[in-house]
């Protein structure tokens, strides 16, 4: 039995305070709070799928008419489960994100990355890293924040992705130079004001602060401090969700 309900949404609470989230591969998940959900075993599991459906393939690919059936149907409930363990784990994070900005009466910002995979495809990268990149639902895990917001009353806003990995989030200091860049993998050591740590923090602080000058626009304090560089006034293209 399948029973629809309907439920307006609770209204939208009205606050200055935002909690970025970075997203990517190395941490799936990074708040600009600290908190974070790394992809190092998810990473395995996922290579293990990955081995397990290339032997069906090639076990599919010959043998008797029986066998070849047999590895057809494991192949349709390996892709199954692997779609069941990524939607587990979406629905896992995105419920933790959304209870704490709700405990803390937070807005959530996010990275818009429309058309994010065509553009990461168009780079040179092994097999592995595109199959990597390719296989998580991380517009999945967008979707489970929009609507676990949209239903505790949260607030969602969408913030382009241009620098935020670049920029330092205490000074808002771009490396000078576009070949260069003050990340390193995991690190991040600012040349302008000599603050050090975690890369994904770094960015998912940027991000909270493009969110803060959406929900509680003061002015262009911010544009300013950016316009000197590549890019002015990223936060006027930001958008609000819901």
């Amino acid at each position: 039995i399948q029973i629809c309900v309907e439920k307006k949404p609770p209204k939208q609470q009205d606050t200055d305070k935002v909690i970025g989230v970075d997203f990517g591969r190395t941490d799936i998940a990074h708040t600009s709070e600290g908190d974070n959900w790394n992809g190092q075993q998810l990473n395995r599991v996922r290579d293990h799928y990955s081995k397990l459906r290339a032997a069906l393939q090639r076990k599919a690919s010959k043998g008797t008419r029986s066998s070849r059936r047999r590895c057809r149907e494991l192949l349709q409930r390996l892709s199954g489960k692997e779609r069941r363990f990524q939607a587990w784990v979406n629905h896992r994070i995105s419920k933790a994100i959304v209870s704490r900005a709700k405990t803390t009466n937070s807005a959530i910002a996010l990275e818009d990355l429309t058309g994010i995979r065509e553009r990461v495809n168009q780079q040179p990268r092994s097999k592995t890293e595109r199959r990597r990149a390719n296989s998580w639902a991380f517009y999945q895990l967008r979707q489970f924040l929009e609507y676990k917001a949209r239903v505790a009353g949260v607030s969602l806003i969408l913030v382009p992705p241009a620098y935020t990995s670049q920029t330092c989030h205490r000074c808002l200091h771009i490396h000078p130079d576009p070949a260069q860049s003050y990340r390193s993998g995991k690190k991040f050591k600012c040349g302008h004001c000599g603050w050090e740590g975690d890369a994904d923090l770094n960015g998912a602080n940027v991000i909270a602060l493009l969110g803060a000058a959406v929900n509680q626009p003061r002015g262009s304090w911010l544009a300013c401090q950016l316009q000197g560089y590549r890019k002015p006034a990223l936060y006027c293209e930001a958008v609000r969700v819901g």
